[in-house]
């Protein structure tokens, strides 16, 4: 794998300006770098360029907002944004829409970092671990805590023991379930969409690698397919979870809500192990 792949120029360039600051700052906590070696890696450089590339792109959009005469990227990100907010009022309800900017951000930030791969000297963030398990730590950090403030410690608490309309004498059989069904939703998240697009990667740099230009297209272009996928099935996947956390039960009609979104989280912890 390493013989395959070429330094990054812009990576090259970060570390080039930048790397001997950062090693500087951590050579007090004891940490040193070989010489030649990537002070400020490549998937930090491109997650990076995302940030950077997002924000100017929003502030740009931003000073060309109009209610009477909207351009078509606006009604493009308009029609985005409803999409969004329909999927949450399906799966979470009338708060639902509360959530849209997590599930947004990491949309377009996971569907950003998997097209990159397919540029001509850029790479997928998305490709490295770290990243992916990141993204899987702040969805499952995330919806806890709404899950929490929503229904109270307490409430919560219980909602981990006993599914609504249980008998509580099966809790000591559920907790350790479901909480090891939570706890697998990282690992599940991050190395789904790490290998998807590991993989997508590695076979267009061997085919590149053999054929230049002509071969890679195919897969090339199935990877366009791929990364958007890859992308809203992780959306998808945040909304049902922040669904099983932030719904309260209230009553029958609570109870049965509830229960839809335990069944829901687990039919999704399902799909993510597949």
């Amino acid at each position: 794998m390493e013989k395959l792949e070429h330094p990054v120029w812009i990576v090259q360039f970060v570390n080039a300006l930048f790397g001997p600051l950062v090693a500087a700052a951590l050579r007090p906590l004891g940490i040193e770098f070989a010489p030649g070696h990537d002070v400020i890696p490549d998937f930090i450089v491109m997650s990076l360029l995302i940030l950077i590339g997002m924000s100017v792109l929003c502030l740009f959009i931003r000073s060309r907002l109009s209610v009477e005469n909207p351009g078509r990227l606006q009604l493009a990100l308009e029609e985005a944004v409803s999409f969004l907010n329909g999927m949450l009022d399906d799966f979470v309800g009338p708060k639902g829409r509360n959530y849209v900017t997590l599930v947004g951000t990491m949309f377009i930030f996971i569907l950003i970092g998997n097209l990159m791969g397919l540029v001509p000297g850029l790479k997928s963030p998305t490709s490295n671990i770290n990243v992916t398990l990141g993204c899987a730590l702040t969805v499952f950090v995330y919806y806890q805590f709404h899950g929490f403030k929503e229904q109270g410690v307490v409430g919560y608490i219980k909602h981990f023991m006993v599914p609504a309309g249980a008998p509580a004498w099966i809790a000591p059989i559920y907790f350790p379930i479901e909480l090891i069904s939570h706890l697998s939703r990282v690992l599940s998240l991050s190395v789904r969409l790490f290998g998807n697009i590991f993989g997508e990667d590695l076979v267009i740099l061997i085919l590149a690698s053999i054929v230049p230009f002509v071969v890679p297209l195919p897969m090339m272009f199935l990877g366009l397919v791929t990364s958007a996928l890859q992308a809203y099935i992780f959306a998808m996947l945040t909304t049902i979870y922040l669904s099983g956390a932030v719904v309260v039960d209230h009553g029958p009609e609570g109870h049965e809500a509830d229960g839809a979104g335990h069944a829901a989280g687990h039919a999704a912890d399902h799909a993510a192990a597949a």
